[in-house]
């Protein structure tokens, strides 16, 4: 029986770096023979991540992909982000309960743009790779498309959770959209990737580029699944459309501010996935809160300043944090108000009523939240509570005014 060569120290490192805050590597082992490969060879490995350009700002839940990427990078390896301009036309069904509407060929280009942009942020652009996936999948005439689909079985296709739900429902499922996991799959044939990457609710299209590849003579990619980082809500994943997301381009105090308002529940996979801090220490800070030795506060300003670090640089997270703690625990004005000019709406016979002022402020919903804002005490004007949701200010007398409604939110009101 032939014993079998231990696996190099530095390959195990490599290896357990990269699984960091994974969900799962598809083979299990298969990281590991990969990077093998790499070093076996001299050839670096071929990291995919397919990108339809839908929403082009990056926040903390599409960078934790990104961060990925970079890991690799740092490692020597090739990323090669996929721009699916063709793709995009017919739009990803994935988690979806219905048809996606399909993006046009203006509002494609300029989205890609912006994420070409904004990826330098955190990949090392010498290493990246831009390929948008309508220079292969364009050229496919009818028969072509025809060959390629002979590859993959319609059973197979609604084995997707989305996909039998609403067939099971009755809900329309358009023939394009069967297309959609097949195109992404040729891509990892078209480019030879090696590892694609992706989120747990792309599962189903990234191992069809398994599939494919085998089907047509090709290495298999291995399939690398990030978690779905929680956004701020605590209850769904990160996106924008849901405002539960904390902007990568945003400013160091607005990440800061967001950052502290996670719940303790979340800071864990905060920690692992949005930071580089090592592993022990983020269980030796979490362990010092659950037995109250540290302020789970204590710990988020940390995690805060760590995120903002990467975007903005140390300084930065720094100087965020003392503002936090000035504004937050002092009790003092932030440095920085942001202003709002009163509209002609709000105003009746020269004078402002302070709940129209609360929502043409965008400080509440609507006149009745207004008032039970007032009523709970959380509105102040100059530094002074607001007692009476019936009050009305003349409108000259809140030029410069700091209008305040709870402990984070301020406006410098102008006429």
């Amino acid at each position: 029986m032939e014993a079998t060569t231990p696996t190099p120290p530095h390959i195990l490192e490599q290896a357990e770096r990269l699984m960091r805050g994974a969900h799962s590597c598809v083979p299990e082992k298969g990281l590991i023979e990969k990077l093998l490969k790499a070093e076996r060879t001299g050839k670096p490995l071929r990291i995919k991540l397919g990108l339809d350009p839908t929403a082009p700002d990056i926040h903390l839940g599409f960078a934790v992909v990104l961060r990925k990427l970079r890991q690799f990078q740092d490692f020597g390896h090739q990323v090669v982000i996929i721009i699916g301009d063709y793709t995009a036309l017919i739009g990803d069904p994935s988690g979806r309960s219905a048809t996606r509407p399909m993006l046009s060929q203006e509002a494609i280009a300029a989205n890609a743009t912006t994420y070409i942009d904004q990826l330098a942020v955190i990949l090392d652009r010498a290493r990246t790779e831009v390929r948008f996936n309508g220079e292969w999948l364009g050229k496919l005439d009818f028969a072509a498309v025809v060959r390629l689909s002979s590859r993959m079985t319609v059973a197979q296709v609604l084995q997707r959770e989305d996909f039998a739900n609403r067939y099971a429902n009755q809900q329309p499922i358009s023939l394009h959209e069967l297309l959609y996991p097949l195109a992404q799959a040729y891509d990892s044939v078209a480019i030879e990737a090696d590892v694609e990457m992706g989120g747990l609710d792309q599962t189903f299209n990234i191992l069809a580029g398994r599939d494919l590849q085998k089907e047509l003579g090709q290495d298999q990619q291995i399939a690398l699944f990030m978690p779905l980082l929680v956004g701020l809500d605590g209850a769904k994943k990160m996106s924008k459309s849901l405002g539960n997301y904390v902007g990568i381009a945003e400013s160091a105090d607005v990440m800061f501010g967001k950052l502290m308002s996670i719940s303790d529940a979340l800071m864990q996979d905060y920690f692992v996935l949005c930071t580089d801090v090592p592993m022990e220490e983020i269980k030796e800070i979490l362990a010092q809160c659950a037995a109250g030795t540290m302020n789970p506060k204590d710990a988020k300003r940390r995690l805060a300043r760590e995120v903002i670090a990467l975007y903005h640089g140390g300084e930065a997270g720094e100087r965020a944090d003392a503002e936090w703690n000035r504004v937050h625990s002092a009790g003092e004005m932030p440095t920085e108000i942001p202003e709002h000019q009163i509209s002609t709406e709000a105003v009746k016979g020269g004078k402002v009523w302070i709940c129209r002022l609360l929502v043409d402020a965008s400080l509440s919903k609507g006149t009745g939240d207004a008032r039970r804002i007032v009523d709970q005490g959380g509105v102040s004007l100059n530094g002074e509570k607001v007692t009476n949701n019936a009050e009305e200010y003349v409108l000259d007398s809140l030029n410069d005014a700091i209008l305040r409604v709870g402990a984070k939110r301020f406006v410098r009101l102008r006429v």
